[in-house]
């Protein structure tokens, strides 16, 4: 699988402060990388400095296989489309003459003006004066990815898309992804905080806390690591083992400190299976399936690692 943007130790720091702190991060031809973190995690700034619009103090990064210290990292860049925050657009212009100024601009053709319009949702706005600052939030949206289409990017950068969006926008913006990805074999990278949607659409995810990357991983194994489970905390853990034989399959079964964490089972059975066979236990605690929970062991044990 091509490597489209691999970083190694970027360290940024903004008056003396580490906005990245030795950050790596892979993405894959192909993904759909949701960027997890909390406001000031770095997520921005990481996108900033793929674009060019800053540069790292210390670290590497390559972009389609081209080093950042390359001159042809300005090729590189030519295939690379982001929406840094919020869309660019001109709000005293309609749609079509937006894309026709970005035409303008990269020197491209305005024939593919319409297309454009059709791939985003907005081709009922190819003959309408109406203006960008007329439209709702969603429609800048995707008025600000269709002008970063004009490029014909290969990597997609966008910046919380889905902030203030309501729901038919985010539903709108989520679409899009996933037909731009399909359809056009477009890589993203989407920077939220919105976590449930992200987990709609991203095929990878990279969590980040205080500019470091805490954990890159598939969206299939963060469904198999998401599992609701039980968390059983005693001594006997080869008792507590010998019992839940005729009731949890082996591979459902992993130790953990102090105890044994239990997948796909009710905390009930288990309550009663211990009362039944009067195993001791320190606690006894379950988790439910969700991507916030994941999201919050994950990057709860780094701060306070």
């Amino acid at each position: 699988m091509e490597t489209i943007l691999k970083m190694e130790n970027i360290t940024k720091l903004y008056k003396g402060q580490k906005a990245l702190n030795a950050f790596n991060i892979n993405i894959e031809r192909g993904d759909i990388y949701g960027f997890v973190g909390e406001n000031g995690s770095g997520k921005t700034t990481v996108i900033r400095i793929v674009s060019g619009l800053i540069y790292q103090n210390a670290g590497t990064f390559e972009l389609f296989g081209i080093k950042h210290n390359d001159d042809r990292i300005h090729e590189a860049r030519k295939k690379v489309g982001a929406i840094v925050e919020a869309p660019s657009i001109y709000l005293n212009m309609s749609a079509k003459d937006n894309l026709k100024m970005q035409c303008s601009l990269l020197g491209a053709s305005e024939e593919k003006i319409p297309s454009i319009l059709k791939d985003v949702g907005l081709e009922n706005m190819l003959n309408n004066d109406k203006t960008a600052r007329n439209y709702s939030l969603g429609m800048r949206q995707r008025l600000g990815i269709a002008m970063a289409l004009v490029g014909e990017p290969e990597f997609l950068m966008l910046d919380e898309p889905m902030n203030g969006l309501d729901p038919a926008g985010i539903v709108d913006i989520r679409e899009l992804i996933i037909r731009l990805n399909h359809e056009k074999n477009i890589t993203f990278l989407i920077s939220s905080h919105i976590l449930t949607e992200l987990s709609l659409v991203a095929t990878k995810y990279g969590i980040i806390s205080r500019g470091h990357m805490i954990k890159e991983i598939s969206s299939k194994q963060l469904e198999y690591e998401s599992r609701n489970s039980v968390t059983v905390l005693l001594q006997d853990i080869e008792k507590l083992k010998e019992n839940l034989v005729a009731l949890v399959d082996p591979s459902n079964i992993e130790e953990v400190d102090g105890g044994l964490k239990i997948y796909e089972v009710d905390i009930n059975i288990i309550l009663e299976l211990i009362h039944k066979a009067k195993i001791v236990i320190n606690g006894i605690r379950s988790s439910e399936a969700n991507i916030e929970n994941y999201y919050l062991s994950v990057v709860g044990g780094h701060k306070h690692a």
